[in-house]
């Protein structure tokens, strides 16, 4: 019997008839978990029956009935840049208990950190020491702001797209290295919206990850299948960077950065992970991606790189879908910043679709939301405001990430099974960061000494609700725990919840 079973000290909070997905351990059956401040306390060694309740019960001071649920570690994605009490209410929403800006990162880290412990958040939260950002501040002058504002508010200066000399290198890994010493958890390298700056300097900044023990976090090179600059060519220089430093190369949504080129991709990450490289990957699920307007794979004699055409971009301030390249141009001068969502495939062909699910199912890829803030028309962020005010977009990941992994690869195609979905949501990530952040070991388990970050969902309703035209958050989550506070109970979301605590490198 687990510590604080029926006899002994009793527990906060029991849970009690859930079907319990452990992914550590491949636990998967019917369970008591029982919750004591912000850690698991105890769970239950065998099922519970009516019959021997007295026998095999949790005790607790509150015992909540979940028959029919399911009871697993609460989602941790790597990749979101709505970092907004709304961006991260509409995640919680979706199961999700950490939600950790590593592919932008921020400039600063210490006052991103305290620019969020500040305003309060009801999940989790971390970032990574940007390299783009940096680049910014440093080479630009920009000013240091929140990560998104900066991103797109400086997006038209010329500075931080073009190589550096070798002292402003050295300057910004500097900086960037400092940024990690900060609480920053291994460095977010937005490359893709930098292509000319060089392969020197990516390999300079890989090499100082290996020294620092830290993982890189990248947006690939190139988007593109026509020769030269493919994004087969783009993922290879995240390989050789690895295979040559030793350091741990992240690949960030390999579904839309491999586009249509995944499969000698997935090859390539497959051969070189067999060998030892450290390069490990994460994928949503959607056949559209989005960014800013003026991002340089945007530029309209770059979309047939893409296979795409200018009607494929929506421009969420207006929601107009871009009718030509005159138009895209128009935009991309005017607000290169303005939020666009790009539909790079069709789920609902065939092809496309098998095309994609290629890149969420190469093994031990993470799930990963690359969530973006909600745009309100005329493009400001909706950073505060609950409910969504009407009318307002944002790419559906944003908000059904994880409900539509349940919901259609689950449930609808059955590529996945509910553990191994669990496995990718949870497990995965906390691996991919368990070195730079030992702290994370305590999470994406349900096991005794555990951090109660817990998600409790019903299996047939978990779903995503909103879409390209409508914001809304995914149904079905029915109680989530942050550090054992509910941040949901019963279906009901508590929008005042503040249970979020940061996470940094190194932290234990």
């Amino acid at each position: 019997m687990s510590p604080a079973a029926n006899g002994s000290q009793p527990c906060d909070i029991v849970f009690t008839g859930a079907r319990v997905i452990d992914p550590e351990t491949g636990l998967d059956g019917i369970r008591d978990v029982g919750v004591t401040g912000g850690t698991i306390t105890a769970v239950s060694d065998t099922a519970v029956s009516d019959t021997a309740v007295s026998d095999t019960a949790l005790a607790g001071r509150r015992t909540i009935d979940v028959s029919g649920m399911v009871l697993a570690p609460g989602f941790i994605d790597l990749h979101s840049h709505a970092q907004s009490r709304t961006g991260l209410l509409l995640q919680a929403m979706d199961g999700v208990t950490t939600a950790l800006e590593l592919e932008a990162g921020a400039a600063s880290v210490s006052a991103a950190l305290a620019d969020a412990e500040q305003d309060g958040r009801p999940v989790n939260y971390g970032f990574s020491a940007s390299w783009l950002l940096s680049r910014m501040m440093l080479f630009d002058d920009a000013p240091l702001a929140d990560p998104m504002t900066m991103f797109g508010a400086n997006h038209d200066r010329p500075l931080w797209k073009i190589p550096a000399s070798g002292r402003d290198v050295d300057r910004l890994l500097d900086h960037v290295a400092g940024e990690v010493d900060n609480g920053g958890i291994g460095i977010g390298v937005l490359v893709g919206y930098a292509p000319e700056t060089g392969t020197a300097e990516y390999f300079a900044l890989a090499r100082r990850a290996e020294q620092l023990g830290m993982p890189t976090f990248t947006h690939t090179r190139y988007i593109s299948t026509l020769e030269p600059h493919t994004s087969l060519e783009a993922a290879l220089e995240v390989i050789a960077a690895s295979a040559g430093t030793g350091a741990h190369m992240h690949m960030c949504h390999v579904n839309s950065t491999s586009n249509r080129m995944i499969d000698e991709i997935a090859e390539a990450i497959a051969r070189a992970q067999a060998t030892g490289v450290k390069v490990t990957t994460e994928a949503y699920p959607y056949g559209s991606g989005s960014t800013v307007i003026g991002a340089d794979f945007l530029a309209p004699e770059k979309l047939p790189r893409m296979g795409i055409t200018p009607d494929r971009l929506r421009y969420l301030p207006t929601g107009e879908l871009v009718a030509d390249a005159e138009r895209l141009a128009e935009l991309r001068a005017n607000d290169p910043g303005g939020a666009a969502v790009i539909q790079w495939a069709d789920e609902t062909l065939e092809a496309d679709r098998e095309l994609l699910l290629r890149s969420l199912l190469f093994p031990d890829t993470a799930i990963a939301s690359d969530a973006t803030p909600i745009v309100a028309p005329g493009g400001a962020p909706v950073l505060h405001d609950w409910p969504v005010p009407d009318a307002s977009l944002t790419h559906p990941r944003s908000t059904g990430c994880y409900g539509r992994t349940f919901g259609w690869l689950v449930r609808e195609l059955g590529v996945l099974s509910l553990p191994e979905a669990v496995h990718r949501c949870t497990l995965v990530p906390a691996r991919i960061l368990e070195e730079a952040v030992p702290s994370m070991r305590r999470k994406a388990r349900i096991q005794p000494g555990a951090d109660a970050d817990l998600v409790v969902f019903d299996p047939q309703t978990f779903a995503e609700q909103g879409d390209y035209l409508v914001v809304a958050p995914s149904t079905g989550v029915r109680h989530l725990l942050v550090g054992g506070q509910f941040v949901i109970a019963d279906g009901k979301l508590d929008t005042t919840s503040t249970a979020g605590r940061p996470i940094r490198s190194g932290q234990r």
